[in-house]
């Protein structure tokens, strides 16, 4: 008995013949975050479909996350 294979095309083949869509939806940081997090703890595998989509983000938030990110917090 043989085996018939299915052939997925990746999320980046997907993208390749067409124009990522334009984002259409304000969301609250305070309500995404909790949210995302949450499905990576958990490994939700949908959450890698999205890791190269570009969010906006105001300036001053950018500015803060620059500086976060020189500084490693005390674990505990």
């Amino acid at each position: 008995m043989t085996t018939q294979l299915k052939v997925f095309r990746s999320a980046e083949d997907e993208w390749d013949d067409c124009e990522r869509p334009e984002p259409s939806v304000n969301v609250r940081l305070g309500d995404l975050l909790p949210l995302v997090a949450m499905a990576q703890r958990m490994n939700f595998m949908w959450v890698k479909d999205f890791l190269d989509d570009e969010v906006t983000i105001t300036e001053d938030l950018h500015e803060v996350l620059q500086s976060f990110r020189g500084c490693r917090p005390n674990a505990g």
